[in-house]
């Protein structure tokens, strides 16, 4: 692009990145204790300042439930920077690999290596966790960061650039900021990895720009995650556990299970307990605390076209207000809906539903859900629920997801020792704990040639002696 035609956020964030880019070069490989110190910084920055990043992302939401972003957001980055602290002098080791018979004794090593500079692109449904766990990972890999934070979340961005400005030099890590130009410029840099959490749509148009630049990419995306409610389940129980799933963060949460299937038979009464559920939890009350409003009024107007167009196509639409509600709508707060009797022809089937709505289609026999979910793409998170232990592996080997939680929701993300990344559609690449300090580093393989081997075997002119060899290596092989 001709450098005239740039806007001034753009230069800076090429500045930016250049600064970055030229001391990951000259000092490529910071030692533990510079990462320990880092990770410290980045603790402080986030213990310090709590109060303050929660009133700015309920602000951002026009309501946030306080808890809900203690145990979503700063107690999942507080766990993976103490995790990563913890093991990072062991990841940092290099590792003996085992040398091939024929090159013995020579040795084989894997030389765990800084890349550079790590691009970060954050989505705005839990902006703290999604910015900074990726963040750990690049730092405890010894990578210099920068992040692009949502523009949907001015006030958290604001303050997330501040807050890493008072701790970390403009060499190790910046916050960027969420202007147009910039959001565009942004996955075009020559990155040596980026990470990206959002919509699939977003993700194929970062995954193109990035690929100009042969830049790597972690793509954290959606889609359709689906709940199995096995014939050999507790409903009620599956019901209540869906209820919460569906509804932490007003459902805008990518692994939120996205619809049920439920056999036929008891999809009514699984309705019924569901709305109880959501109820108990969350009440009919838009004022309740304990409930997160939705982002934006775009989004809302969305959620209120997926309802209306399942109602118009035959959908029976159970929800704790009615349609349209003002008291709900002035506090941007989507009333917990569920639509009994959805079909593959409904927008809300077609569509990641980042909400609070959740579709209940019935199935006939065991086979239909494994069919269904193999019909379309593949999702980030699928859950099981059930006892038969035969039907739970059945789902387990017939379907790709992303990830699984089985008599549960949500929790496999968790899970500081598990990779967390989609497949397919709904992502690539995985991080959070030692999975992401893999996938920011470079695993260099070093082979130490020994001074006994004979090697130069191998070295024309050939003649008897390749013949030996070679029949030596064939039978080796």
């Amino acid at each position: 692009m001709d450098q005239s035609l740039k806007s001034p956020g753009q230069h800076a964030l090429e500045d930016a990145f250049h600064r970055l880019f030229e001391l990951s070069r000259a000092e490529p490989a910071p030692d533990l204790a510079l990462r320990l110190d880092r990770l410290k910084r980045l603790r402080a920055a986030v213990t310090e300042n709590e109060a303050r990043f929660e009133a700015a992302i309920s602000a951002d939401f026009g309501h946030r439930c306080t808890t809900e972003t203690v145990i979503a957001e700063t107690m999942m980055v507080l766990s993976e920077i103490k995790h990563a602290a913890k093991h990072l002098k062991k990841w940092m080791a290099p590792q003996r690999i085992a040398t091939t018979l024929q090159f013995a004794p020579a040795r084989n090593r894997l030389m765990p290596q800084p890349l550079g500079v790590v691009g970060i692109i954050a989505p705005w449904n839990y902006p703290l966790q999604l910015t900074l766990a990726p963040a750990v990972a690049a730092i405890a890999a010894g990578n210099r960061v920068m992040i692009k934070p949502s523009e949907l979340v001015p006030r958290f961005s604001a303050l997330l650039a501040e807050v890493i400005a008072g701790k970390f030099a403009a060499t190790e890590m910046v916050v960027t900021g969420i202007e147009d130009d910039i959001a565009k410029a942004f996955a075009a840099l020559p990155f040596d990895h980026l990470v990206f959490t959002g919509s699939t749509r977003v993700g194929r148009l970062v995954a193109e720009a990035a690929g100009r630049n042969l830049t790597p990419v972690t793509l954290e995306l959606g889609g359709k995650s689906p709940a199995i409610v096995d014939r050999s389940a507790d409903i009620d129980q599956a019901a209540q556990r869906i209820a919460y799933g569906k509804l932490l963060n007003a459902g805008q949460t990518c692994i939120a299970p996205d619809y049920a299937l439920v056999p036929e038979r008891s999809v009514s009464d699984f309705a019924q307990m569901l709305q109880g559920h959501m109820q108990r939890m969350f009440g009919t009350d838009p004022d309740n605390a304990d409930y997160t409003s939705i982002v934006s009024d775009r989004h809302y107007a969305r959620l209120e076209a997926l309802v209306a167009d399942a109602s118009d196509k035959g959908a029976r639409i159970l929800q704790a207000a009615a349609p349209g509600d003002a008291n709900w709508k002035a506090k941007r707060k989507f009333p917990p809906t569920v639509i009994v009797g959805a079909t593959p022809d409904m927008a809300v089937m077609q569509e990641e539903i980042f909400g609070p709505l959740l579709p209940v289609m019935g199935y006939k026999d065991a086979a239909e859900p494994i069919a269904y979910i193999n019909a379309h793409d593949r999702p980030l998170a699928l859950y099981w629920f059930g006892t038969d232990d035969a039907a739970r592996d059945e789902v387990l080997a017939r379907t790709v997801s992303g990830g699984v939680t089985v008599n549960d929701c949500l929790f496999h993300f968790a899970q500081i020792n598990q990779p967390m990344g989609g497949v397919g559609a709904s992502g690539s690449g995985a991080y959070h704990g030692e999975w992401g300090f893999r996938t920011m580093t470079k695993l260099k393989p070093v082979f130490y040639r020994s001074r006994f081997n004979r090697l130069a075997d191998l070295y024309p002119p050939y003649g008897a002696k390749i013949a030996r060899l070679e029949k030596l290596m064939r039978w080796l092989s």
